[in-house]
């Protein structure tokens, strides 16, 4: 073997250990980040869930025979709001079912923090919806605003449904 082949052949292994190395930090780096965004997604998590619940038992409150419950688990943390009306017309029986959810999802690959909501009033859904926007990118206040207009607006048409009943 000649001196040449030698000192290349240590260059290629020292590069390909060099490369590695700079993989194996990357990927520390990743998960670090990876960790730093599941961090934030509990922290968004939890002071929205706290502002959902305070939301829907409002509306609760506002119309007798609403129950509340806390949601939690795998479709996510939030809190729903229901009522199961009976209406008899000419001896006919119809169950009304009525109800509100708001929830965020648990975190996931995709890396976003997201917000559904689901309304339902007199067996009709009237709305299903879902805000998201990535862990990094997320505006609070964008949330709140709807957790806010959600629930108000479930609330009014509430409202004009059961009146018309």
């Amino acid at each position: 073997m000649s001196d040449d082949f030698q000192s290349r052949l240590e260059s290629a292994i020292a590069r390909g250990r060099r490369r590695a190395e700079h993989q194996a930090s990357q990927q520390r780096q990743q998960e670090m980040s990876e960790e730093e965004l599941k961090r934030l997604h509990t922290s968004y998590r939890l002071s929205l869930s706290e502002q959902i619940e305070q939301a829907v038992q409002r509306v609760a409150d506002h119309f007798p025979g609403f129950r509340y419950e806390s949601v939690f688990g795998e479709e996510g943390w939030g809190a729903a709001c229901y009522r199961d009306d009976l209406r008899l017309d000419s001896g006919r029986r119809t169950n009304l079912y009525s109800r509100l959810e708001l929830v965020i999802r648990p975190f996931s690959d995709l890396r976003v923090l997201d917000l559904k909501g689901k309304g339902t009033v007199m067996n009709r859904e009237l709305f299903n919806r879902t805000h998201y926007a990535k862990i990094a990118e997320v505006e609070q206040e964008d949330f709140s605003q709807l957790i806010d207009s959600w629930a108000i607006e479930y609330a009014e048409m509430y409202a004009v449904k059961s009146s018309n009943a």
